[in-house]
């Protein structure tokens, strides 16, 4: 598949209303969308009746016996090992909530074509008009033969869960939720290289979260799977703490692995002597809230377009400050995980991808910046070419140790 961008054309065409400019006239986002932001590209030539007779029939019927005789010759004589499904179903799109599987396009589109641009991975946007766990997992495990791999996406909390997880269970492909696992691994990455900066360890830190939804939870296993102090996640009403009888089951179950401090009450509360805060909610925190940290506290404000806590205030206490926003520096950008995680998952045919092998990933995109390291720059760009082949390698590599490689 090849990723493109498309021109907006010439022609006069109007919008629905009729008569009207058509908004590529005054807004370049729609120009540069219009047509969509992608196209498939045929990798051999069709030239002339020899080439036919070889890429269609009667010669693809030899390659079509020979993988209904051996199945995993698949992987070899198709796309499949190197294609990526792009699922959403429309309910967490961005900031914008449930807007439905059309108006979702854009952007599965948009995920496609960095698939390609930053890890050389082809990948298709599949938006699905339901939006059960059970009709969302049936549709993915029936579409499941074409792909090498799964990154569902804008899929709304509490189900992403369990659609991830019993799609995992199903599938012996890798299955990834990206708003999950890819904000986890760049939020790592940032925090190791923020703590080497600072003197620190990872095993020396309280964090807290802003946010109980799926990268909030996410963000919190993975930090004390990799070995965090303590991490304490707050929801609108303040900390999810085991005292209180309004949690949800995925709640309760977050409150049983967090908080070893047993803190409980207000976000801004918990923020008191804090090493560490990570923003994944929206919504503002007070200034005061900021300035009663430890020394050398660490903000990630990754709301966009507005983070929870300004950089110009977050810079008056904080010795790191990261947002969602490519505008300030340290970006907690998605982008610089997931196409290397599929490109390092693809090449080795893995099974699924490990904790380990997310691990390997957030440890070699914070070794992508090593002695360049400052205060400003404690993660790198998703522009340099370094990250996805550093990614890349290091979860290729985990993938085979933990023997979840079948080449």
């Amino acid at each position: 598949m090849a990723a493109e961008i498309v021109n907006p054309r010439s022609d006069s065409s109007t919008d629905q209303d009729g008569g009207a400019e058509p908004l590529d006239s005054f807004d370049p986002a729609f120009a540069l969308h219009r047509g969509g932001k992608m196209a498939v590209q045929a990798t051999v030539p069709v030239r002339d009746k020899d080439d036919l007779s070889l890429a269609y029939t009667p010669g693809v019927a030899r390659v079509c016996t020979a993988i209904a005789e051996h199945p995993d010759l698949v992987n070899d004589y198709t796309w499949k090992s190197s294609v990526v499904a792009v699922v959403t179903d429309g309910t967490a799109v961005l900031g914008l909530g449930d807007i439905g599987p059309e108006a979702s396009l854009p952007v599965m589109e948009g995920k496609a074509i960095l698939f390609k641009q930053f890890g050389g991975v082809d990948a298709v946007p599949i938006a699905l008009d339901c939006t059960g766990v059970d009709e969302i997992v049936e549709t993915v495990v029936r579409l499941a033969p074409s792909f090498g791999g799964v990154n569902l996406e804008d899929i709304s909390a509490p189900r992403c869960f369990e659609i991830e997880r019993q799609l995992q269970e199903r599938l012996d492909i890798p299955v990834f939720h990206d708003d999950q696992h890819g904000t986890a691994v760049v939020t790592l990455a940032a925090l190791r290289n923020a703590a080497r900066l600072t003197g620190r360890g990872l095993g020396e830190l309280r964090a807290v979260i802003s946010g109980s939804g799926a990268a909030g939870i996410a963000i919190a296993k993975f930090l004390i799977e990799a070995g965090i102090g303590d991490v304490a996640v707050a929801d609108r009403k303040g900390v999810v703490s085991a005292d209180r009888d309004d949690l949800t089951p995925v709640k309760r179950e977050v409150a049983a692995f967090t908080n070893k401090a047993g803190l409980t009450g207000s976000l801004e509360a918990a923020l008191e002597g804090a090493d560490v805060f990570i923003g994944v909610s929206g919504g503002t925190v007070a200034e005061e809230a900021v300035a009663s940290m430890a020394k050398d506290a660490f903000v990630f404000a990754m709301a966009n377009p507005n983070p929870e806590v300004h950089p110009d205030v977050a810079h008056k206490y904080a010795a790191v400050v990261a947002t969602g926003r490519s505008d300030f520096p340290n970006q907690i950008n998605n982008v610089l995980a997931f196409p290397g995680i599929f490109a390092g998952a693809l090449q080795v045919r893995a099974s699924r991808i490990t904790e380990g092998m997310k691990i390997a990933a957030a440890e070699a995109l914070a070794g992508v910046v090593g002695d360049d390291l400052a205060a400003d720059y404690v993660i790198p760009s998703p522009f340099d070419e370094r990250v996805a082949p550093a990614v890349t390698a290091a979860v290729a590599a985990a993938a085979r140790a933990e023997g979840v490689a079948r080449r």
